[in-house]
């Protein structure tokens, strides 16, 4: 049952918003965004072959269930990451290179599968997942091989798949703190609803 707005405590920091999320019961609501920091054990190469999306569970999202509330989320990092698109609608969602920026505002190619990792040389991965007509628990495997090993990392959240649905038919709020009356949720307009569903 949607929690109403009166009801819910005001967003969290950033580093916060899981343990937020947890508490409010909370899932992801349009677009999920994973990021993967990936790296070698020692000065051997590893190169990262694919990634596979892998949808476990599919259902049709209830519009009459769930309120979205819009949450903001930053991730500073000092490496430059590898941009992922999955459109989780598709029978086979497939994790599409797209270009990106570096956070300075520098654009980033894209540049797809196989990468080079080492203990020196880390990969971040930035995967967009976007639904706009299900509700799907899904997971990532990540293929490898280094000096005639291969092998799948399974990429997660922590120990369960990741659970997303369409925020689509929901009615959305977004936490005001710059208006004459801040401090509350405040109604936003369908077409801005990206964040997380109660």
């Amino acid at each position: 049952m949607a929690q109403p707005p009166q009801n819910v405590p005001p967003p969290p920091h950033p580093e916060d918003i899981a343990a937020w999320a947890t508490s409010q019961r909370a899932v992801h609501a349009g677009t999920t965004g994973v990021r993967i920091t990936v790296q070698g054990r020692g000065s051997a190469a590893v190169v990262l072959q694919a990634l596979h999306v892998r949808v476990a569970h599919r259902t049709t999202p209830d519009p009459d269930q769930g309120t979205v509330y819009s949450l903001s989320d930053g991730c500073g990092a000092g490496i430059t990451p590898r941009f992922f698109s999955v459109d989780l609608d598709a029978y086979q969602p497939v994790a599409r290179s797209m270009p990106g920026d570096d956070g300075a505002g520098t654009p980033v190619p894209a540049i797809g599968f196989p990468y080079r990792v080492s203990l020196q040389e880390p990969e971040v991965l930035l995967v967009s997942a976007r639904t706009e007509s299900c509700t799907c628990d899904w997971y990532l495997d990540l293929t490898w091989s280094s000096q005639g090993r291969t092998g799948t990392v399974r990429i997660d959240d922590h120990g369960r798949p990741f659970h997303s649905t369409s925020s689509t038919g929901l009615p959305g709020y977004r936490y005001d703190r710059v208006s004459h009356r801040p401090g509350r949720w405040v109604p936003i307009p369908a077409a801005n609803l990206d964040a997380t569903a109660d």
